[in-house]
């Protein structure tokens, strides 16, 4: 298992935040003999497909040169402009093979680890040019990795070369008993064959140094149990700085509603457990809104502030749960519940009608209708 600079194993799997980060510094696995083993079998199957072409092309672009007229021998220009029209020739001759070996040099290469421009990765670092670091690598995994597949490699190679060779013996001694140009030719086809099967037994290499890559690049974003704990604290924030947000935040809301509380209508009790103050403006909100609630303490906390500004407490215990349960803060009623406490502001602007009504106790009401799928018993 692998470990960190610290020694703590690295037993965590790498988390998306850690691979993005390492993308950006340019780490994603890169197979070189896989790109080697692309490039090298598909030119050699280009120069198989346009090489006859190209060798016919180049051999008339040849004989048109050293084919020169008189007068042109004695124009001090016209050698300058055969010359570029020839680099120009030669370019659109050579463009279709060019063009096939960069799309297969940008396709292989982010084959494995997909599209990556880092510009981080571009930047010179130093801490490579420590002997130390270099020795560490030389002996690492990735260092025996390199070394086997230097050995592997010279050794298919030289392998298929001497069978290549025995092979074609006969073929390439028969080529001293033909002509020049049918020499040429066969010598031609005898040496892309030759690098066409060479870089063939490339795949080998290739096969196996690219799942070692992707392996070897998940092994190095391996996290330890503290890293991961890190992070998480980094991304979401930490724990207790959260704790004592959300506890402001609960202060502020507090404050908020209590706040709301004097300019209520009516405060609605169970008459201990639970307090809901309602307010209704008839020409401007459609419904009643619930400007403050809670239980308990703070259920305590909305009575006191209502009874020092003269707010009628009214209790009711089944609407006091109907509404507590069944809605949000500065939110209107349910429908349900509009019978229930249209009846209860009613009364309510009855008394404040009557001269020298003060709310200085809570008040008794009678039940009122509530929906079975409202009601809370509990």
């Amino acid at each position: 298992m692998a470990e960190n600079a610290d020694g703590q194993e690295k037993s965590e799997e790498a988390s998306g935040k850690r691979t993005s980060d390492a993308r950006k510094k340019g780490q994603v696995p890169r197979s070189r003999e896989l790109n080697t083993f692309m490039m090298m079998v598909v030119s050699a199957a280009a120069l198989w497909y346009l090489g006859e072409g190209i060798v016919h092309k180049l051999l008339a672009m040849m004989k048109a040169d050293l084919t020169i007229e008189r007068a042109r021998i004695f124009d001090t220009k016209a050698m300058t402009a055969l010359f570029m029209s020839d680099i120009v020739a030669a370019l659109w001759m050579l463009a279709p093979f060019m063009a096939t070996l960069a799309v297969v040099a940008i396709g292989s290469s982010v084959s494995l680890g997909g599209f990556n421009f880092s510009l981080e990765a571009l930047q010179p670092k130093f801490s490579k040019l420590n002997p130390l670091s270099g020795i560490k690598r030389l002996f690492g995994m990735q260092g025996l990795m390199e070394l086997v597949k230097a050995l592997l490699k010279v050794s298919l190679l030289g392998a298929v070369a001497v069978w290549l060779l025995w092979r074609n013996a006969d073929h390439l001694m028969l080529l001293t008993q033909q002509g020049l140009e049918a020499a040429l030719a066969n010598t031609g086809r005898q040496l892309l064959l030759f690098f066409l099967a060479i870089s063939a037994t490339l795949v080998i290499i290739a096969a196996l140094d690219a799942p070692f890559q992707w392996w070897n690049n998940r092994q190095q974003l391996r996290m330890t149990k503290q890293e991961v704990k890190e992070e998480n604290k980094q991304s979401e924030g930490n724990p207790e700085i959260k704790a004592r947000v959300r506890a402001a935040q609960r202060e502020l809301a507090m404050r908020r509603m209590m706040a709301a509380v004097p300019k209520a209508d009516v405060v609605i009790t169970n008459p201990t457990h639970y307090a809901v103050a309602l307010r209704y403006d008839q020409e401007r909100m459609g419904a009643p809104i619930v400007v403050a609630k809670g239980a308990d303490l703070i259920a305590a906390k909305i009575r006191s502030v209502a009874q020092e500004n003269s707010v009628p407490l009214l209790t009711s215990p089944a609407l006091a749960r109907a509404i507590f349960y069944n809605t949000e803060l500065d939110q209107p009623i349910p429908q349900g519940l509009y019978v229930a406490v249209a009846k209860i502001l009613a009364y309510i602007f009855q008394l404040r009608a009557k001269p020298g009504t003060v709310f200085s106790s809570p008040i008794e009401f009678e039940d009122v209708p509530i929906p079975d799928d409202l009601r809370r018993d509990n």
